[in-house]
């Protein structure tokens, strides 16, 4: 049976006390978060923006920029010595040597968000020393903030959240890529759960974390800035994210573009590890990514 790699999560008891600047970092990236929020939702409800393409099947939207030059303004000017990564800002190698990183994703869902679908999401997580120790997810149209901090529990909006106790797979819910749903293939999980085509890899996540769904997985390559935030929010809310092998991932690394991942509830992981490795489809989809 598959068994996840947990990561070690530094529990707070009440007698512990919390991280002073991690604190302020979260306050200062939901607030982040929030403000480029409002420029995604004008853009997108006025339908305003330009559309261009970074390549196969890629676009870019000139909301994603203008979200990503306020989110990097807001949390670049707050902490200089902290590293930046962020989808669309030329890489900087010098966050290699930082201890802490900003890892973003300004519109995580721009087809969605082209598309008019209200499931797309701005992604804020701050990785120390490769581990996810804050996470910020928000869903701009529908109000729903998620947030999370090493210690300090996992938020969407004031009310805090766990992931589901869903033991089986036939009962469990699992968010599935609105593409990879319309092109086939999760049929071949007809039967064996509930799936359940969710717009944004972040959304996803952070659905999973408040117990909104109780898993998601995919085979295809994800970047770093995609689930890092996510990452995040599922670990300090009691739940498990490993890459294919059942193993914790670690962000900031020199290659960001990850071949899948696995996210769940730790009750259902081993189950749905097996199932996410054993199929055909599954198996032809990990060849064809790399």
């Amino acid at each position: 049976m598959i068994r996840p790699v947990y990561h070690h999560r530094r529990v707070l008891t009440q007698n512990s006390t919390r991280d002073p600047e991690l604190a302020r970092a979260l306050k200062l990236a939901i607030a982040a978060a929030r403000a480029a929020g409002a420029i995604l939702k004008r853009h997108w409800h006025d339908r305003d923006f330009e559309i261009n393409s970074k390549g196969r099947n890629n676009p870019v939207t000139s909301a994603d920029l203008e979200a990503d030059r306020l989110i990097a303004g807001i949390l670049r000017a707050a902490f200089p010595d902290y590293g930046w990564l962020s989808e669309e800002t030329e890489d900087d190698k010098t966050r290699l040597t930082r201890s802490r990183v900003w890892i973003v994703d300004p519109l995580d869902g721009t087809k969605e968000f082209i598309s008019g679908v209200p499931e797309f999401s701005i992604a804020i997580a701050l990785a120390e020393e490769g581990e996810p120790v804050l996470g910020v997810t928000y869903n701009p149209v529908r109000r729903e903030m998620f947030s999370s901090a090493r210690g300090m529990g996992c938020y969407l909006n004031r009310r805090r959240v766990r992931v589901s106790r869903t033991r089986t797979l036939r009962r469990a819910t699992v968010l599935a890529s609105r593409s990879e749903s319309s092109r086939g293939e999760w049929e071949v999980f007809h039967g064996q759960l509930k799936v359940s085509p969710t717009g944004s890899v972040a959304y996803k996540l952070a659905m999973v974390a408040a117990g909104m769904g109780d898993a998601t997985f995919t085979r295809l390559p994800k970047n770093e800035w995609d689930i890092a935030a996510g990452t995040a929010l599922i670990l300090e809310a009691g739940g498990c994210v490993t890459n294919l092998d059942a193993r914790p991932i670690r962000f900031n690394q020199p290659n960001v573009k990850l071949p899948g991942l696995i996210a769940s509830n730790r009750l259902l992981f081993p189950s749905l590890a097996q199932l996410a490795g054993a199929t055909p489809t599954t198996r032809a989809l990990q060849r064809e990514s790399t």
